[in-house]
């Protein structure tokens, strides 16, 4: 029993100090800095039609523009779920 106690703690002991130099390493890989995109690149997304497995078509904006749109589509998802219908009072 003591010696399974002891085993235990050994390992307990071992295991941090066995991952320090692992995980240390595994920071030091990743590229400190990134290179920021260009706002002014053109980029494709394939969009699907609603309603068709099949039907879809390509749409090609800047990437500023992108932004702009994803800021829009925000912007009337949020107005949409604060509005209330005052005709239909809860």
């Amino acid at each position: 029993m003591r010696s399974l106690v002891l085993m235990f703690a050994a390992a307990a002991v071992v295991t941090p100090a066995a991952s320090g130099p692992a995980f240390a390493q595994a920071q030091q890989q990743q590229p400190s800095t990134k290179k920021a995109a260009d706002p002014n690149e053109v980029v494709c997304e394939k969009q699907e039609e609603t309603g068709s497995r099949l039907s879809s078509h390509r749409v090609c904006m800047t990437r500023s523009q992108w932004a702009e749109q994803r800021r829009a589509d925000r912007l009337e998802i949020d107005k949409a779920q604060t509005q209330r219908d005052l005709n239909h009072p809860q």
